[in-house]
């Protein structure tokens, strides 16, 4: 497919879907024709919202193949991650709203179980659907949900530990289930280890590749006149280094590599095993990321992520910047102090882009480590180069942290080493919604005894702490940052390093004080601009730390003010709380101080525009203003709208 110059082109085969179960009635060849029309649907939707486009185009006939041969929603196909599932909402009754994809009030870019039922289960985090698919036919058997259960796996997801954790019980407790393995050689990042080298020499193994097709684990799918010769070549190619072994081994009838994007292969395939299958079935089929249009094939991500972009040309619409990005400004700040100082090491978990790490490793290429999608091995191994005396740099967003929390407590917080954990993606990070937020690591983090915690206000703040972190080795740190764009302050030539726990006022005021973590200091500002003109000036500080707490300055602030306001981007639970307990153990509640910590609410913010997010959030320059006029009791009509939203 070449020719998109339209925003709608014409299918009128998809023309006559409105549910997967409109396939039926199609023939093989009208469900090729469909596979062209879905993939050039789902091209120019993805221009007009911007999304993850390459993942998707990479299953187009994979979607029309699992559609047209399963029953959904009574069989549950688990999209991994879920990048991929554009096209299966276009199928499932959500072509009127694809237009809406990641938008506020529109269709989220992951699969969501409360949009729709033939979204069995959702994910924003990879490497979850064989858990998933097995705990679907396990509640089968018992008696739940009938249907089959199929997981989509991309080659990229193999690479966590949990994959194979589902793989290994799945093959235990010999249930049917089907897992298909998308393997695209590319994951987000260029895939690393082993599983992708042992994937690379299955599909490339030369003439052999057809006969292995047929013989290993497909024989008892085949024909019964056929499965005596699959049998004879399977003999013959024993002791050999054929595909399949692996998953084989762990208890899967392997089947593949198949062609993922020849509907002459899939179709049959799927019809044979769905007829067939008693025990668990992995079916390998290779596909090509930003399959059919061109732009994203070419692209050096195949276009992973994308803005809105020109259909002809594939060009995105991207505003030019006005500042710096956060991440670009820690990649410089850490190429910085590294040039500086050989045992800096940088690891990240197949976001090397995305964390500002693939800068990094361009400048120091022995001393970066892409881990692929294993967050829990990227703690450990840089806890375990921090006990061998380098000073790693553990770069990871908020929410991908999550998934190594009990290696974050048990081999770095109780050993006390020296990890620095540079946050990415703090807060709430807009049309990835709440799956991809980073709200709760303020929480998780804040209360771990030995660690230092701190949020960056601005770029400059930023480099500071990059500074900081590399200077402290008596045990680990963390920093956080949030996506976009910074303020446009000057930036330092280098970062300073910062007192460990002390804070700073950035203006003196009085009345009520003002204690911020993190990047809502700019929002602050504009409502301390607000209030000046009511006649309130009140006192701003940046916190810097929520690890270990500046005592002095808000035992300071609680003095000499009649009410205390600290604003974070995070849960409840994180620096508010902590001020309020050291606040509570001084006996300050005892003398009448007014004291409100604004954090995030207690529910999970739906995908919108960053702004749209934290001012449903309550956030925002106009909510700090009304929250300053309640707690001094001057709270009109007016600022009571702001605060409630």
């Amino acid at each position: 497919m070449s020719d998109f110059t339209t925003d709608r082109p014409q299918t009128p085969v998809l023309d006559r879907i409105s549910l997967p179960s409109d396939l039926k009635s199609l023939t093989d060849r009208e469900l090729y024709q469909l596979a062209d029309e879905l993939r050039a649907e789902t091209i120019s939707a993805v221009s007009v919202t911007g999304g993850h486009l390459g993942a998707g185009l990479g299953v187009v006939e994979l979607t029309v193949a699992l559609h047209a041969v399963f029953d959904t929603p009574r069989d549950k196909i688990i999209w991994d991650v879920g990048h991929q599932c554009y096209p299966h909402k276009i199928l499932t009754g959500r072509r009127d709203r694809i237009r809406t994809l990641r938008m506020g009030g529109g269709l989220a870019g992951f699969t969501k179980r409360a949009e729709s039922s033939y979204d069995p289960f959702g994910a924003g985090h990879s490497s979850t659907s064989i858990s998933a698919a097995l705990g679907f036919a396990a509640a089968r058997d018992l008696g739940g949900d009938p249907g089959d259960a199929v997981a989509v796996i991309g080659d990229g997801a193999m690479s966590a530990g949990m994959a194979y954790e589902g793989l290994n019980n799945a093959g235990h407790m010999g249930k049917r289930l089907f897992v298909i393995l998308n393997d695209n050689e590319m994951s987000i990042a260029p895939p690393v280890g082993a599983m992708s080298s042992y994937l690379t020499r299955l599909y490339t193994g030369g003439p052999f590749q057809e006969l292995k097709a047929v013989a290993k684990g497909a024989v008892g799918f085949l024909p019964e006149p056929l499965q005596e010769g699959a049998r004879r070549a399977k003999e013959m190619l024993k002791g050999m280094a054929v595909g399949g072994t692996l998953f084989e081994e762990l208890g899967f009838s392997y089947i593949g590599p198949v062609d993922g994007h020849d509907l002459e292969q899939l179709l049959p395939l799927l019809r044979t095993v769905k007829a067939r299958a008693t025990g668990p079935v992995l079916i390998h089929a290779v596909t090509k990321k930003g399959k059919g249009y061109a732009p994203a094939e070419t692209a050096s991500d195949r276009g992973h992520a994308t803005g809105r972009f020109d259909l002809m040309t594939g060009v995105q619409a991207k505003p030019a910047p006005n500042a710096p990005s956060y991440t670009s400004v820690f990649a410089r700040a850490l190429i910085d102090q590294a040039s500086r100082d050989d045992r800096i090491v940088g690891i990240t978990a197949a976001m090397s882009d995305g964390t500002g790490l693939k800068k990094f490793a361009e400048s120091f290429p022995r001393r970066s480590f892409d881990v692929g999608i294993a967050e829990q091995h990227a703690v450990t191994f840089a806890a375990g180069l921090a006990a061998g005396g380098m000073k790693p740099f553990c770069a990871i967003y908020s929410t991908f942290l999550q998934r190594g929390y009990d290696q974050v407590v048990h081999d770095v917080a109780v050993q006390g080493l020296p990890v620095r954990f540079a946050i990415d993606r703090a807060g709430l990070v807009g049309q990835d919604g709440p799956t991809h937020a980073g709200a709760y690591d303020i929480a998780y983090l804040s209360n771990l005894p030995g660690f230092v915690v701190m949020a960056a206000a601005d770029e400059a703040e930023l480099m500071h702490m990059v500074a900081t972190a590399a200077a402290h080795d008596s045990g680990p740190i963390a920093f956080r940052f949030p996506r976009g764009e910074g303020t446009g302050v000057d930036l330092p030539e280098h970062g300073e390093v910062l007192e460990i726990g002390k804070g700073r006022i950035v203006a003196e005021g009085k009345g009520v004080a003002i204690l911020s973590f993190g990047t809502r200091l700019s929002e602050i500002t504009k409502a301390c601009e607000a209030l000046h003109a009511r006649g309130i000036a009140p006192t701003i500080a940046d916190a810097r730390f929520a690890k270990p707490l500046d005592r002095d300055l808000i035992l300071r602030l609680a003095a000499e003010h009649d009410a205390l306001i600290t604003i974070e981007e995070g849960a409840v639970g994180g620096f508010g709380s902590h001020v309020a307990q050291l606040l509570a153990e001084e006996g300050v509640f005892d003398h009448g101080l007014r004291y409100r910590s604004m954090v995030l609410p207690d529910r999970f913010v739906d995908h919108d525009a960053p702004y749209a997010m934290y001012d449903s959030s309550a956030l925002n320059a106009p909510h700090i203003e009304a929250k300053v006029l309640e707690v001094l009791g001057l709270g009109n009509l007016q600022g009571r709208r702001a605060e409630n939203g």
